[in-house]
């Protein structure tokens, strides 16, 4: 469905993509993940033909973005990090106005919108002002606007930042659903956990470069150690955490100030477990609790790019 070729942009003396290739079967789920700044919007404004590249293509169902890019803007529906709507209109009419933009009119036009209203679960609201909606229901009709020309690869850009747990649900939800009914959808997120349900692959993009890309099985499966250590402390310091590093067989400590934990990645960690509890009591730490937990994307993000997605 989409074959990302080679892909560089500078902006200035800025190198923001270094050479960015990967590829997506039609009816995949693809996620790609990286921190502010990586690369990640600049690379899918070029895969929609916003910016042009500096080098390398990008096709879409075997057609080149540079060659024909109307053609090409047909299949993509994209959903944007901010809500691209008009707040003054009502729902009907802003999914209206956005299917005539691609072409849509009279009674195709709204049999499309009743079919978009059900599938973001807004019709009983489809009358109301847009400024009247919820930040998630704003979401949800520009979801519903990337939807109505029936695209064939849908792009989300961040769709569940700023919302409540119901809507990013309810979103989340819908997402699974358009995958499973055939629908090719890359998305970017800075919630892992949207990520590893949503998503069959993984690209990870760090400086402008993919550094790791796969199923959640063959990421995981690069992480030194399938689990680690959790020490969930009262206070910490970073003589607690340089006392830790030294531990034998200890790859990395990471402290989350966030939920008051350390991480300890290790190949071994009940080996390890009873050297870093002592070490963390001899430090004067208070340990509340300690866990073993089985790595995930998010630790393999860590390990591979010295920070967490949402830095």
């Amino acid at each position: 469905m989409l074959e990302v070729k080679e892909l560089k942009k500078s902006f200035g003396k800025k190198e923001v993509v270094k050479n960015v290739s990967f590829t997506i079967e039609k009816g995949e789920a693809f996620g790609l993940l990286g921190p502010n700044g990586a690369g990640k919007s600049t690379t899918i404004s070029m895969i929609c033909g916003l910016v042009s590249a500096d080098q390398g293509d990008v096709l879409v169902a075997n057609q080149s973005v540079k060659a024909s890019p109307i053609e090409i803007k047909k299949k993509i529906g994209v959903v944007p990090q901010e809500i691209a709507l008009y707040p003054t209109m009502s729902a009907r009419d802003n999914l209206l106005f956005w299917g005539k933009m691609y072409g849509l009119t009279g009674t195709k036009a709204k049999k499309r919108v009743e079919e978009v209203l059900d599938i973001v679960g807004l019709k009983d609201r489809e009358k109301d002002r847009v400024e009247t909606f919820s930040g998630g229901m704003k979401r949800r009709i520009n979801i519903g606007a990337a939807l109505m020309h029936e695209p064939e690869l849908l792009i989300m850009d961040e769709p569940t930042v700023g919302i409540d747990p119901q809507s990013r649900n309810h979103i989340l939800e819908t997402v699974k659903s358009l995958n499973e009914k055939g629908m090719t959808i890359i998305y970017t997120s800075h919630y892992m956990e949207e990520v590893e349900f949503l998503c069959t692959r993984v690209g990870i993009i760090d400086h402008g470069e993919v550094i790791a890309i796969g199923t959640k099985s063959e990421l995981c499966s690069r992480i030194a150690g399938s689990s680690f250590v959790e020490v969930m402390v009262e206070t910490c310091s970073s003589e607690a955490l340089e006392a830790m590093k030294q531990v034998e067989n200890v790859k990395q400590v990471v402290f989350k100030e966030e939920s008051g934990t350390i991480e300890v990645y290790t190949q071994s960690p009940q080996e390890v477990l009873g050297s870093i509890i002592t070490t963390a009591v001899n430090e004067g730490l208070k340990v509340e609790a300690v866990e073993i937990k089985e790595s995930n994307l998010e630790t393999l993000f860590l390990q591979l790019t010295g920070r967490s997605l949402r830095d």
